[in-house]
């Protein structure tokens, strides 16, 4: 027996067929996998660009090593050769001292132009190296300095502030900020120590204002 409703549209029957009046909702673990596909990119992005930014430092970090090395290999070529022509200039200064003051003045002309030619070239010769940033160090009078400076002995002098370069036996050399050779000193001892001296000094001053 038939169950269809005889009164029944069949036009409308067979649109509700092909057009279900519902519309069919996404299923649930669909969405979930979508929303984690989307985290997953999104981890996968801040990874990348932490990646990016690192490599991007550790190449300013090489380009700013290799330039000081540049720089520094630049600054530091003559090292060998200056160390090596140092003794020209111990010698031209030798031989100035060599002269003692009464011989230079019973000296005739042939001597003193002699000397003279000396002296100009031992200025030449200390403005050479300086072109090239070696730097000549004379520390007469200084403070001694262990980083700069080579004790060779004590003059007890208690006129002097302890610790005074008195003597300069060999002037030192430096490179940039690199010594190339210390300067052999004889140091002042037996006098007052030098916080105390700058303390009378400030004293003393006090007092003359």
């Amino acid at each position: 027996m038939s169950t269809e409703d005889p009164n029944a549209d069949p036009a409308s029957t067979a649109h509700a067929d092909r057009f279900p009046s519902e519309a069919p909702v996404a299923a649930p673990d669909k969405e979930d996998g979508l929303a984690a596909e989307v985290l997953a990119l999104a981890a996968e992005n801040a990874g990348l660009r932490d990646q990016v930014l690192r490599t991007l430092a550790d190449m300013e970090n090489l380009r700013r090593r290799t330039e000081r090395e540049v720089q520094d290999a630049s600054r530091y070529a003559v090292t060998s050769f200056a160390r090596d022509v140092l003794s020209v200039g111990d010698n031209l200064g030798r031989a100035l001292e060599a002269v003692s003051a009464e011989a230079r003045a019973a000296g005739g002309d042939a001597l003193k132009a002699l000397l003279s030619g000396v002296e100009m070239t031992e200025r030449e010769f200390v403005a050479t190296l300086g072109k090239h940033g070696v730097r000549r160090i004379e520390p007469a009078g200084e403070r001694f300095d262990p980083n700069l400076h080579q004790a060779m002995f004590e003059v007890p002098d208690p006129s002097v502030t302890s610790g005074t370069v008195v003597k300069v036996l060999q002037p030192g050399y430096v490179i940039g900020d690199r010594v190339l050779r210390p300067a052999l000193v004889g140091v002042a001892k037996g006098g007052p120590k030098a916080s105390a001296a700058a303390e009378g000094g400030e004293g003393a001053t006090a007092a003359a204002g």
